[in-house]
């Protein structure tokens, strides 16, 4: 077995741990509440166990990891200060006196241990199973809603990546002495990828042996962050930026690139669902993946709160066939019918018939769209063309040759018009306002836990970041309840 590779702690001075850190500590707590085994019964195909050198822990490596998400370091950086500080080590299952890891067998255990693993469900699983058994998950109401994670590289060439994490490196050294400069290896100006790697390489080697200056903070950050463009994702660099990601729109007239994150998350705040995709996804279409996931995790769904993204006629009729109530205001296109120049044409009741703006009525009316095909049909009302011709205000209006002249309005559905009954209610308008909770929860991921940029490039990447941040924020929560 796998967990035999274990070390047992045998040291002389593991009592330190219950003097530095106290019983309140985060890292002592996570421990305390989580069985970290079922790493072991996920990750046992991954190993071979009866051949070559003993592996490291994949608990611990699974923990740096989270730490990673927690405290949003870099590889090296988190790496660094395991070798020091007493809280990691006590979570990580060290000695005080143990060596830490090579920073580069994180980046394998990502790529090797975890591949073809769905972490993501798994991990959320088991932070929801955690609230049920604290009794903590009382609601039966999911709220739902998408963030968005820009690409780490943003749309530029490798090139332009390498040059923009070069130049930021070598301002921070220049900032801490600026007669350095004179000795900096010469930059590339080639168009060539590999030379570009190759001044890099330069650069981090004549810094680093540089007297001192590659200790100091304000330089160790940019600088790790290079070593690890240039040391694990060359190979991602010469094929593209970023392959998965893409451009979204957050509205009208903004953009972002990269991917989003698709969130359930029950009134008690515990993140119940997630579904990552790249940044051009529709977020309506993601519910039912959502209401379905909540619920292989052990939750109870009967109410889904989310802005009006959620409340096209498929999920209207999905929540309504699976009892469910769905809290989505309606488009306002919806409610108040998709119709152009509402003060132009004004409808005459009592002819059945729109009016224009020149007082002229229209002649006849046609139904268009076939019914019960998922889409809502429109009355398309025909004026009377020759009018049209001698019209005054006909500039804007009619296209000059035109054979027709006509206005279209859309039905609303069965759905959609018990979906306008229903969010009159004071019942509906009162869930609504529990939506706030989410957008707060999106801001923790970002803000807190790194969530704003992704950490490496592609799906599978982002996939990972996202199930090692949902985790962190679901233990969190868990903790604060609990209290």
């Amino acid at each position: 077995m796998i967990r035999q590779q274990q070390t047992l702690m045998l040291s002389p001075y593991a009592e330190l741990y219950n003097i530095v850190v106290p019983k309140d500590n985060m890292l002592r707590q996570i421990n305390e509440l989580v069985d970290f085994d079922f790493i072991y019964e996920e990750l046992q195909n991954k190993y071979c166990l009866d051949n070559g050198r003993n592996a490291i822990d994949p608990i611990r490596m699974f923990k740096y990891l989270l730490l990673k998400a927690i405290f949003e370091l870099s590889d090296v950086d988190i790496v660094e200060r395991s070798r020091y500080d007493l809280s990691f080590k006590y979570f990580l299952g060290m000695a005080p006196e143990d060596p830490v890891i090579d920073s580069s067998s994180l980046t394998k255990f990502r790529k090797l241990r975890l591949k073809d693993i769905n972490l993501l469900d798994m991990l959320i699983g088991k932070t929801v199973e955690l609230a049920i058994e604290k009794d903590i998950l009382k609601s039966t109401s999911i709220i739902v809603d998408a963030t968005h994670t820009k690409a780490r590289y943003n749309q530029k060439s490798p090139q332009e990546i390498l040059q923009d994490q070069a130049r930021k490196l070598r301002k921070a050294v220049y900032s801490m002495d600026d007669t350095v400069k004179v000795k900096m290896p010469a930059k590339n100006t080639s168009d060539v990828l590999e030379n570009e790697i190759a001044y890099c390489q330069k650069l981090i080697t004549f810094i680093e042996a540089e007297s001192g200056i590659a200790q100091v903070p304000k330089v160790l950050e940019p600088l790790n962050l290079l070593k690890e463009t240039v040391e694990d994702d060359v190979e991602q660099l010469r094929l593209t930026a970023d392959p998965d990601a893409r451009v979204g729109h957050k509205s009208a007239d903004s953009a972002f690139f990269g991917y989003k994150t698709h969130l359930a998350m029950t009134e008690e705040r515990i993140i119940t669902a997630a579904v990552i995709t790249t940044g051009e996804k529709n977020d309506g279409k993601q519910l039912q993946t959502l209401i379905e996931k909540s619920q292989a995790a052990g939750v109870e769904v009967k109410t889904v709160i989310g802005d009006t993204a959620y409340s096209e006629k498929d999920n209207i009729s999905y929540t309504k066939n699976n009892d469910l109530e769905l809290i989505s205001k309606l488009n306002p296109n919806i409610t108040q019918g998709t119709r152009k120049k509402e003060d132009e044409f004004l409808f005459n009741k009592d002819a059945g018939m729109y009016v224009c703006k020149a007082g002229h009525l229209a002649i006849r009316k046609a139904r268009q769209g076939k019914k019960g095909r998922g889409k809502n049909q429109r009355d398309t009302y025909y004026f009377d063309v020759e009018k049209c011709k001698q019209c005054l205000f006909k500039e804007g209006c009619y296209q000059e040759g035109a054979s027709s002249k006509t206005y279209s309005v859309t039905i609303k559905s069965d759905e959609h018009a018990e979906q306008m009954t229903f969010q009159e209610t004071e019942y509906f308008k009162t869930k609504t306002k529990e939506r706030y909770k989410i957008e707060a929860k999106n801001s923790e991921l970002k803000h807190r836990h790194g969530y704003d940029v992704a950490i490496s490039s592609g799906l599978l990447g982002m996939q990972l970041q996202g199930a090692m941040a949902i985790f962190a924020v679901n233990l969190k929560r868990i903790f604060k309840i609990a209290e």
